[in-house]
């Protein structure tokens, strides 16, 4: 991927609103076809990590809470933001936890992704995490989460049929839908 030419000019870039999670920067630009123009970029200052627990009879845990951004309910796999710098692994161990209550003994890496690469340089990590066992849950105060356990299928299913959205969600329970011998599950 490296062999390809960056068509785009940065002719400067200026901080339009910064908080502890994300920056938003205006950069005036000269695109592709020679032409003036402003490209927005949004910074996070975290990396996405996701889990997708699975035990021995093959079932899963979702989370379901409220998004406020989208300003609707969403059902999803344990997520959550990574500090920079921090393993990706550190992250789930600790969201697996605290969403859910669940230690995993083992975690295979599923899948590395950019889910918006068009306006963020945002990156995730997911994983699987299995040999589970339960202990109680964490949950953060900006957190009214329901834990939801059901059959890994149902779970695929539920993207299949449009009720799970989450970006993460979908391409992690469709990539481990499509090689669950390479997962064992």
């Amino acid at each position: 991927m490296n062999d390809y030419k960056n068509p785009w000019k940065t002719l400067s870039q200026e901080d339009q609103y910064d908080n502890p999670w994300i920056n938003v920067c205006e950069h005036q630009v000269v695109n592709p076809a020679g032409g003036n123009g402003i490209y927005g970029v949004v910074t996070f200052k975290n990396e996405a990590v996701g889990v997708i627990p699975v035990d021995d009879e093959g079932y899963t845990w979702l989370v379901g809470q409220w998004r406020y951004a989208l300003n609707e309910y969403s059902w999803e796999i344990p997520e959550g933001g990574s500090p920079l710098g921090e393993d990706p692994l550190d992250c789930a161990r600790r969201e697996l936890k605290e969403e859910t209550g669940l230690i995993a003994e083992h975690y295979q890496p599923l899948l590395t992704m950019h889910p918006s690469n068009s306006v963020c340089n945002e990156i995730a990590y997911l994983f699987v995490a299995k040999g589970l066992r339960q202990e109680d849950h964490e949950h953060e105060d900006t957190e009214d989460i329901t834990i939801r356990r059901l059959r890994l299928d149902d779970a695929i299913q539920m993207v299949l049929d449009g009720e799970i959205t989450d970006s993460l969600s979908v391409a992690g329970l469709m990539k481990l839908a499509l090689q669950r011998d390479k997962f064992g599950v």
